[in-house]
């Protein structure tokens, strides 16, 4: 990636705007509203996981992801955050996710992963697993033990359920909104940075870009704007022989 690229945003976009008006019970139930996208989500992330396996080979002979594999998986990625936003890795809104992989755009959770032309068939080989190794850890906290190495991305659904800081301050916020009918704006931007870093962690460790996620909490609704979003963009360099 050149300079002009590490100034730019992350190639992963995760938003997600708040509902003005939340049920302040709602959120005790909708771990029985969404069993339905659960067991469709397993299935799904069993199809991501075997998929990654055919593009990390791809990505080894080619240098390039393939196309049809790509989309698929930013859709499970994309059905993942919506479900988390809706249930409890944010509680952001009450409106019930749609079934399908594709980009809604009037949903208030929006995922999207930039399309890499090329990508390197060296850092293939490490960046899943040893590269990725310090961002892990600091997932694992926000997300809890489900997300404590690589295999955790076949058990996303679980990670959406709520665990690690995460789930503590999702819950810390329907405890509020059920006394006093407001999420407050602070503990929501602070869970969105969260969401925002574990998804840029998975988008790299499952091959989807080259570009190191930055160790920083981009919080609030939004992306943030460009200048603003690579200046402290952390991107190990390749060793000699990775292209």
């Amino acid at each position: 990636m050149n300079e002009h690229a590490t100034s730019s945003v992350y190639p992963l976009r995760v938003e997600g705007e708040v509902d003005d008006h939340l049920s302040r019970w709602l959120w005790l139930v909708k771990w029985v509203l969404v069993i339905p996208h659960f067991i469709a989500l397993v299935f799904l992330w069993i199809a991501f996981v075997v998929l990654t396996v055919v593009a990390f080979f791809a990505i080894l002979f080619t240098g390039g992801y393939p196309r049809a594999i790509f989309d698929f998986n930013v859709g499970v990625l994309r059905w993942s955050w919506r479900v988390g936003f809706y249930s409890y890795s944010a509680l952001g809104t009450d409106r019930y996710p749609p079934f399908t992989l594709a980009e809604v755009p009037d949903y208030p959770a929006r995922l999207d992963v930039a399309y890499p032309q090329a990508l390197s068939r060296g850092l293939v080989l490490v960046k899943w697993w040893l590269l990725a190794l310090p961002h892990y850890l600091v997932v694992a906290v926000f997300a809890g033990g489900a997300w404590a190495g690589f295999n955790a991305a076949s058990d996303h659904g679980g990670w959406s359920s709520g665990g690690g800081l995460i789930g503590l301050l999702v819950f810390i916020a329907g405890v509020v909104l059920l006394f006093t009918g407001r999420y407050p704006r602070s503990i929501f931007d602070f869970i969105m940075g969260m969401n925002r870093w574990v998804f840029r962690v998975a988008a790299y460790a499952t091959l989807m870009t080259d570009a190191y996620p930055p160790f920083r909490l981009d919080m609030g609704s939004q992306e943030p704007a460009p200048d603003i979003a690579g200046t402290d963009a952390i991107r190990p360099k390749p060793a000699p022989g990775l292209s």
